[in-house]
C-alpha cells in the first residue's frame, strides 16, 4: 500500500480498489509452525492433522514434504472437506486482521490420532482447541477424552490455545468448565496471557480491554495477575504453566506437588526437583523484527526442545525458548528464521543482548541474565541459565 493510506478504515471501503503488495502464501497453525520449528531445531517429530481434498490441502501436504517426506505421513486428507485457511490482512502501521475458516479442523476428534505413533513418543503437543468445534462442543467432552487417552499412553501432554472471536460459537463457549475438564490431562499448558485471561476471566479481560485497549493488555500485566492465573490453572490440574507475553517474554509457574511432577510422562524433566514450585520470567533477546507470524508457536517449539533435553534447568529451557522466538521474528514467514538448536545455543553464549523488562513487577528480583524470580520461588539458584 502507498504512503497515503490513512488506516484500515480508509482501505476497506465498499467499491474501492485498493492497491496492495504481493500475496505471501504459507502453512500455519500449531502442526505446521510448532512441528516444523521442532524439526528445524533437530527434534524427531511426526505431524498429525486433518486437511481437505481441495487445492489448499494438497499445498499443505506438499509444503510439509518439502521439509521431509515423512512429515506428511501422519496427516489425514479427508474427502469432501475443506482445508482450514486464514487470510491475514496486514496494512502498514496497523495490527493484523485475521479472516479464518476452520474447515476440516472442526471435525477432528480423538479417533483421528495415530496412537501407534503416540505410544512411542516422549511428548504430544496439541494446538488450538478453540478453533476446532469438536473440542469445545458439549462442554469439551471430546477434548477431555482426547487428552486423557494420550495421557494414558505415557506421553507428556502439551497444549496451546488460540483466542476465539468473541461473537463466534467458540467465543461463547464455557471455557472455565472446559478447562476444568481438560487440564487434569495436561502436563504443560502454554497459552498467551490474553488468551487465558479472556477464557478464564472474561469480565476481567473486557474491563482491562475497555480501560487500556485490547492491544495494550500486556503492558498492564503485573506479577500478581500472572501468578493468580497460573496458580488457578495448576489447581485445575496442569503441572507446568507457561504464559506467553509477546515482546515481554515468557512467564513460568510449576506445581508444588512432587507427585504431579512425577506423573508428567516420558518427556518430563530430569531431575524433576529443579522444577518443583518454581516461578520465573524470561525477557526476550534483542533483534530487528521483520515479522511476528508464528512467533508464539516457535517459542513453544524452543521450550519443548529444551525440555526434551533431560537435565536442563527451567532457567535454561526458558532462555532457549525466547531465543528461538527471537530468531523466528527475524524473518517474515513462520519458521524459516529458526536455526538448529546448537546454533541457538552458540548465539546465546556469544553474549546476545536482552530487551529491557517493561512489565510492572516491583515485587520480583533479578536472579540471572534476563530472568526474574517471584517471591514464590524458594529455589534461590545462583547459577542462572
Amino acid at each position: 500500500m502507498d504512503g497515503t493510506n490513512q488506516g484500515i478504515e480508509a482501505t476497506l471501503v465498499p467499491g474501492k480498489l485498493a492497491l496492495v503488495g504481493p500475496a505471501h502464501i504459507g502453512t500455519g497453525g500449531a502442526v505446521s509452525n510448532t512441528g516444523l520449528a521442532l524439526h528445524r531445531l533437530g527434534v524427531r517429530v511426526s505431524l498429525m492433522g486433518k486437511v481437505g481434498d481441495d487445492l489448499f490441502g494438497g499445498a499443505v501436504l506438499d509444503t510439509l514434504r518439502s521439509y521431509d517426506e515423512a512429515l506428511a505421513e501422519g496427516m489425514i486428507r479427508s474427502p469432501g472437506e475443506h482445508t482450514s485457511y486464514t487470510v491475514v490482512v496486514s496494512p502498514p502501521e496497523t495490527d493484523r486482521i485475521f479472516l479464518h475458516c476452520t474447515g476440516a479442523n472442526d471435525t477432528f476428534a480423538a479417533d483421528d490420532l495415530a496412537f501407534e505413533a503416540i505410544d512411542r513418543a516422549k511428548l504430544f503437543h496439541f494446538g488450538y482447541p478453540p478453533l476446532m468445534r469438536r473440542m469445545y462442543a458439549n462442554a469439551g467432552a471430546e477434548l477431555e477424552e482426547l487428552l486423557a487417552r494420550v495421557k494414558a499412553s505415557g506421553a507428556t501432554v502439551s497444549v496451546d490455545l488460540a483466542r476465539p472471536d468473541p461473537d463466534s460459537e467458540a467465543g461463547r463457549a464455557d471455557w472455565p468448565t472446559i478447562l476444568r475438564r481438560a487440564l487434569p490431562g495436561v502436563d504443560l499448558f502454554l497459552p498467551s496471557l490474553e488468551e487465558i485471561l479472556y477464557m478464564l476471566r472474561k469480565e476481567q479481560y473486557e474491563a482491562m480491554a475497555q480501560r487500556h485497549g485490547a492491544a495494550e493488555l500486556l503492558h498492564h500485566a503485573d506479577g500478581a495477575l500472572l501468578r493468580s492465573l497460573a496458580d488457578e490453572l495448576i489447581a485445575m490440574g496442569a503441572a507446568v504453566v507457561v504464559l506467553k507475553l509477546g515482546e515481554h517474554g515468557l512467564y513460568l509457574r510449576t506445581t508444588a506437588d512432587p507427585d504431579r511432577l512425577a506423573r508428567m510422562g516420558r518427556g518430563a524433566p530430569r531431575p524433576s526437583d529443579r522444577w518443583l514450585d518454581r516461578e520465573l520470567l524470561a525477557t526476550c533477546y534483542q533483534v530487528t523484527a521483520v515479522g511476528t507470524t508464528g512467533a508464539g508457536d516457535c517459542t513453544i517449539a524452543g521450550f519443548l526442545t529444551g525440555l526434551l533435553r533431560h537435565g536442563e534447568t527451567p532457567e535454561a529451557v526458558l532462555n532457549g525458548a525466547v531465543a528461538v522466538g527471537a530468531c523466528n521474528v527475524e524473518r517474515a514467514d513462520a519458521v524459516s528464521g529458526v536455526p538448529s538448536w546448537d546454533e541457538v545455543q552458540r548465539r546465546m553464549q556469544a553474549g546476545w543482548a536482552r530487551r529491557e523488562q517493561e512489565l510492572s513487577l516491583p515485587d520480583w528480583r533479578r536472579i540471572a541474565d534476563g530472568l526474574w524470580a517471584g517471591p514464590a520461588d524458594r529455589n534461590d539458584r545462583k547459577d542462572g541459565a
